[in-house]
């Protein structure tokens, strides 16, 4: 299992995404004392490594092997390179050579593509790790971390957004290549403002308007481990997502339990896979949502996760209050807002009916 999680997931994601550079290194099972393979190591068996989720651990997991991985011009792996010969000229070359990644086009051309995210991701890693590993070995490492206040810029590459014509475009679309989930899910990331984690790996068919709860949906953020139960009517009775709704209804008269969407085909499985029990993968279902895009002739640029950004920048459109957004969002993140401020059912009521109005005012009418 650990050799699992800390040599073969790394070198499949590394394989995946075409990073060549790291898929055919892999760490030694015994990191020798001293060197940075030893510094992830350390880091590996502290609680602040083990308690973190699985997802994190992953990603911390591929920086380690994008750094540690790195072969340096004598052959050897930076991993197994002396810790007092690490310094802030080193981590600063080795940003700039591990930033762009030379890979093949469809007509096997070298081409270059920046891949700062995940070069930033991998840094603070392997910052976090010789902190960590010189709290638990006292007076062993530098005293200066070499990854520290490496002066790390964000990409400058936003979420595409999808409009509201363009998510109908693509629900028209799925429907007629026979993609009915897929078509529901993205109304429900523009309506609910869900990730496709909760979307398609959380969402059951009991959360839909259960029997003591006709009138509500149980909707679960998997990322802030919080519930919310969402109102589908307004005060007097009006459904606030009709057309979510209406499918919504379909599917459920014909499911006892289970996943509420899943695949459109075969025996009906699941959209994501587990390589591990809490750890879904949606490969192939962004593989289906691309192919939908480019079929409808949208944006090459837009995935599954812009109807969900959408949806968001239409609260901002439709001028919703902060403490609406906030109750439609599930966030917490406006300053201290939350801190004070009660979410209720008639803030999420009120918001959604000042989305829709605004919808109506541009032009867009109900599908």
């Amino acid at each position: 299992m650990k050799r699992a999680e800390e040599i073969l997931l790394p070198a499949f994601d590394a394989w995946r995404t075409g990073d060549t550079s790291t898929a055919t290194t892999t760490t030694p099972a015994i990191a020798a004392a001293g060197t940075l393979d030893w510094v992830f190591a350390e880091y590996r068996a502290d609680r602040r490594f083990t308690k973190l989720d699985p997802k994190s651990r992953r990603n911390h997991e591929v920086g380690f092997k994008l750094v540690g991985g790195y072969v340096l011009k004598d052959g050897k792996r930076l991993g197994e390179k002396r810790i007092v010969s690490i310094d802030t000229a080193l981590t600063d070359d080795l940003y700039e050579k591990l930033l762009v990644l030379k890979v093949k086009d469809s007509a096997g051309n070298i081409v270059e593509r920046e891949r700062r995210t995940t070069v930033n991701h991998a840094m603070k890693s392997c910052r976090r790790a010789w902190n960590v590993c010189a709290r638990r070995n006292p007076g062993r490492l530098p005293i200066v971390n070499p990854f520290a206040r490496m002066g790390l810029r964000s990409s400058d590459r936003e979420t595409p957004t999808a409009t509201y014509e363009e998510l109908v475009a693509f629900r028209i679309k799925a429907g007629e290549m026979n993609l009915h989930s897929l078509a529901t899910a993205s109304l429900i990331a523009w309506e609910w403002l869900q990730r496709e984690t909760d979307i398609f790996a959380t969402f059951d068919a009991s959360h839909y308007r259960p029997k003591d709860r006709p009138d509500l949906v149980c909707v679960i953020d998997e990322k802030t481990g919080s519930e919310s139960w969402i109102p589908l009517f307004d005060e007097i009775g009006v459904p606030l997502y009709p057309e979510l709704m209406a499918e919504l209804d379909a599917i459920k008269r014909e499911r006892i339990g289970g996943l509420m969407l899943v695949r459109d085909w075969g025996n009906r499985g699941p959209w994501p896979t587990w390589p591990k029990p809490d750890m879904p993968d949606f490969t192939h279902m962004s593989r289906k949502v691309k192919e939908v895009v480019r079929a409808a002739g949208l944006r090459d640029e837009l995935s599954f996760t812009s109807f969900r950004h959408g949806g968001l920048t239409e609260t901002g459109d439709a001028e919703l209050t902060d403490r609406e957004i906030l109750a439609q969002s599930r966030h917490t993140t406006v300053k201290v807002l939350p801190r004070y401020v009660k979410r209720t059912q008639k803030q999420i009521a009120t918001g959604t009916k000042k989305r829709r109005a605004a919808r109506t005012k541009g032009g867009h009418l109900s599908e």
